[in-house]
């Protein structure tokens, strides 16, 4: 369940960064779509990698690293 949640987070977080894009491309330069679609991807970001830390924490992702 752990998994699939940062693996959707991670697509949410791809297509922000595209809408960004297209903002940024397509929009003029008074609109605050492009800030928004950031602000959102940062967002995303931030608990993607609030997931990934509990997980470890909680022992739901384990690291087999040699190191």
């Amino acid at each position: 369940m752990l998994k699939a949640a940062i693996v959707l987070m991670l697509l949410a977080t791809v297509a922000s960064l595209f809408s960004g894009l297209f903002f940024l491309v397509k929009d003029d330069a008074h609109s605050k779509r492009l800030v928004h679609a950031l602000t959102v991807r940062v967002g995303l970001a931030v608990i993607t990698l609030a997931l990934i830390t509990w997980g470890f924490f909680s022992g739901q992702l384990v690291s087999s690293a040699p190191w």
